[in-house]
């Protein structure tokens, strides 16, 4: 078995698990970024095996340069993507920002009520 043979190149900036939904860059981020070891992270994807894991980290250590670039480009996609979220929100966030400030409102009211 290749080492490729673990992954799905989908596109060159979307490189799956074999068999999953999982993108190298969710394993190599825990990896990386959080320090957790291969076993701690199959504790939080139980769609991967500890195989996969491993092949991934492997894969990340074969082309570091290519593989630190698709993070860093993952990284600067998902950091555009939630300020544009935190800029225009979807209308069900708008409406349960809403209804916490709404209630956040009737609490004080409530309190100041009791205190008086």
């Amino acid at each position: 078995m290749q080492l490729e043979d673990y992954f799905d190149f989908q596109r060159p900036d979307d490189i799956r698990l074999k068999g999953t939904r999982v993108g190298i860059e969710t394993i190599l981020y825990d990896f990386i970024h959080r320090c957790r070891t291969p076993e701690e992270i199959s504790q939080s994807y139980p769609s991967v095996t500890l195989e996969q894991i491993y092949a991934t980290i492997l894969y990340y250590l074969h082309n570091k340069g290519a593989v630190s670039a698709y993070i860093a480009n993952w990284l600067e996609h998902s950091h555009r993507m939630r300020e544009e979220q935190r800029r225009n929100p979807p209308p069900v966030v708008t409406k349960l920002l809403k209804l916490k400030a709404e209630r956040e409102a009737m609490k004080k009211i409530h309190d100041s009520q009791i205190s008086s």
